[in-house]
């Protein structure tokens, strides 16, 4: 059993993309995340000599701390973060173990700069909808937790992006956007390297209710509805889109843990 101060694959893979999930930190050495630039999801890079600049970002926080092979470089920061009063425990076997197990990992290729304060910025049409939720919401819960979503009016959204330094996504003609019968949230899985089972089970409700092809998966048109009504009852867009995270939480659980599911109201016949 492994001590208090370390988390398991197994344990922190149930963990990660749900809305109470740890912090997790990759203090590998540089060489190490030159060898493979990917990294778990919703992870930040972090130079562990640095700590003590860094560290009060994480008060109140859980933190994972993982580095190449789950030793000196990951133990050493955790304590640090713990002499700070942070919540800090080790991955076992570190990012190499994580990569045996085949988890998920983040590609990085792709992934737009950060800002001063170390989130990535994205730009996109006012009115979300589906897919304007869906992808904050991947982005969120995998990529980077402490994101930023512009919304605009359609015809500002290219020159936002240029003025604030913002990745535009879901428009016509950019990167993030719709590739043939595919929608955006698709686009992300497949190009940030995301393609979990869940996921793309995910995806197929996603992309249904985005297109207009409820067929695609019996929960799309379930999905379509509730966005809708969500779309009615915020005028704000930030404000319905922290609402609706919510609704996206639960549809990952589903997809994750209860796909195979069924409900129906018990009977009460005698000797049922």
């Amino acid at each position: 059993m492994p001590a208090s101060t370390v988390i398991t694959v197994p344990q922190l893979a149930r963990l990660i993309g749900l809305p109470d999930s740890p912090a997790v930190v990759d203090v590998r050495l540089g060489e190490d995340y030159r060898a493979d630039p990917r990294l778990l999801p919703g992870s930040s890079r972090r130079d562990f000599l640095a700590i003590g600049t860094w560290a009060p970002e994480y008060r109140a926080k859980n933190v994972i701390v993982v580095c190449q092979r789950g030793q000196k470089l990951s133990e050493g920061t955790a304590a640090w973060l713990r002499h700070e009063g942070i919540d800090a425990q080790t991955l076992e076997g570190g990012f190499a173990a994580w990569r045996k197990a085949g988890e998920p990992l983040l590609r990085t290729d792709n992934l737009p700069a950060h800002d001063d304060k170390g989130r990535t910025v994205w730009v996109t049409r006012l009115r979300p909808k589906v897919d304007r939720i869906a992808c904050p919401w991947l982005i969120r819960r995998f990529i980077d937790p402490n994101a930023v979503f512009l919304f605009v009016p359609p015809s500002e959204v290219t020159a936002v992006a240029e003025r604030f330094s913002a990745t535009p996504f879901d428009i016509e003609n950019v990167f993030w956007s719709h590739r043939g019968d595919t929608c955006t949230f698709d686009t992300m899985l497949e190009e940030f390297g995301l393609r979990s089972e869940p996921l793309l089970r995910l995806a197929k409700i996603v992309r249904g209710a985005d297109t207009a092809r409820p067929d695609l998966a019996p929960q799309s048109a379930g999905l379509l509805a509730a966005s809708l009504g969500y779309s009615r009852m915020y005028r704000d867009d930030l404000a319905q889109l922290e609402a609706a995270m919510g609704l996206y939480d639960a549809f990952y659980r589903w997809c994750r843990d209860a796909a195979g599911e069924t409900h129906n109201w018990p009977s009460n016949k005698p000797g049922a």
